[in-house]
């Protein structure tokens, strides 16, 4: 009988000690909603690169007793790139070096476009506050009206660290649903005159332009809002490696192999704050919503200014280009071009669209610095 209790209490302590014992209801659920975003990456295509790594690290915070966060590990090193902003800086690299600011350069009224559709971020930000809020934790839930996922888990990370979960997996859902949410928009706003106009050829933009504006675009907003610095001053550096002409190297490890591992480091991380103590609220459902209102509202904005913009400048620019303004690139600007081109076939909006999307990344780093500049992080 001695051997067999000894084999019994080693059980029950086995037991007791497994992940099984300490299992609760929050996250079996949790576990599921992981699976589910995974089904969205890798069945349905939603923004596979960052929503497959962001469920499954979804999965992994939910393993009750394991304490990799307690513990120095490899865990402990992706929260602390989390908790600390380092990766978005990074990710921000790899953007730059991935961008092409010529259509900006080109047609430098289309970052009055990128501007305008940063309405959806201030949309955000009020209806937080309207629903109970901290100005923190509303101006982090504005920046999904962005539609800019690193820039969004850069602010929640300094504002509203408790809400990293939710509101990067709103930014980033929304993001994906570009060519899904904005084509309704687009069609209810504007007329098929509108939708039908063509757009002229861009001009040639030469590589001193290209070269000067990175440097000086670092220069002027990171002495204006010194709390995005980190943000600009890495997106202008991707891009001035891209554009130099003679850091080819630099520039293809910025846009690949550097920006997938930090993209594989930033999704698992972000994943892993989506346990079900702070995932599971109402008010995880309220910034999915207001995500969703913001994004739509940005978009409006865009396709409205741009309407202006079309009066003013006698017919010249076709409205749709106008909801490119949002964050999402290039993929709101590929958005614009299957509309204009279902209206008017043979009409190419691509380029033209992409100067209010590049200029949208530029309007959301600065719509977060002003926030930041204003309010402080919680802990000042």
């Amino acid at each position: 009988m001695g051997i067999f209790d000894a084999f019994g209490t080693a059980l029950q302590a086995l037991w007791h000690d497994s992940g099984f014992y300490s299992l609760t209801m929050g996250n079996v659920i949790m576990m599921l909603v992981g699976c589910i975003l995974m089904y969205m990456a890798f069945a349905k295509e939603f923004e596979p690169l960052l929503l497959g790594p962001i469920s499954f690290g979804c999965i992994i915070a939910n393993f009750p007793a394991t304490h990799m966060l307690d513990e120095p590990g490899a865990m402990q090193l992706i929260s602390f790139g989390i908790k600390y902003e380092v990766f978005p800086p990074l990710i921000f690299m790899g953007v730059g070096a991935m961008t092409d600011f010529g259509p900006l350069l080109a047609n430098p009224n289309t970052i009055l476009l990128g501007a305008a559709a940063q309405f959806g971020v201030f949309i955000a930000l009020f209806g937080a506050m309207a629903l109970g809020f901290t100005p923190h934790q509303a101006s982090a839930i504005g920046i999904i009206g962005g539609a800019d996922g690193p820039t969004a888990i850069y602010m929640s990370a300094k504002m509203a660290p408790e809400l990293l979960g939710a509101i990067a997996v709103a930014a980033y859902s929304y993001m994906s649903l570009v060519p899904l949410i904005q084509p309704p928009i687009m069609m209810a706003f504007t007329t098929k005159a509108e939708r039908q106009i063509r757009m002229g050829q861009l001009r040639q933009v030469s590589k001193f332009e290209k070269i000067v504006f990175p440097v000086v675009c670092t220069i002027v907003i990171s002495l204006l809002l010194p709390p995005v610095a980190a943000l600009i001053a890495m997106l202008m550096l991707g891009n001035l490696l891209r554009e130099s002409g003679v850091t080819d190297r630099l520039s293809d490890t910025a846009q690949n192999a550097l920006c997938n591992i930090v993209t594989i480091f930033l999704g698992t991380g972000t994943g892993m704050t989506m346990n079900a103590d702070d995932f599971l609220r109402l008010q995880t459902i309220e910034i999915i919503c207001l995500g969703l209102v913001a994004f739509a509202g940005g978009t409006w904005a865009g396709l409205m200014f741009a309407k202006i913009m079309n009066l003013v400048m006698g017919g010249t620019i076709n409205p749709l280009i106008g909801s490119a303004g949002v964050s999402a690139v290039p993929m709101a600007a590929r958005v614009s071009q299957v509309v204009g081109q279902k209206a008017c076939p043979g009409n190419f909006l691509l380029m033209q669209a992409m100067g209010p999307n590049v200029a949208g990344v530029i309007g959301t780093a600065v719509a977060a610095g002003a926030m930041l500049a204003i309010l402080g992080t919680p802990n000042k």
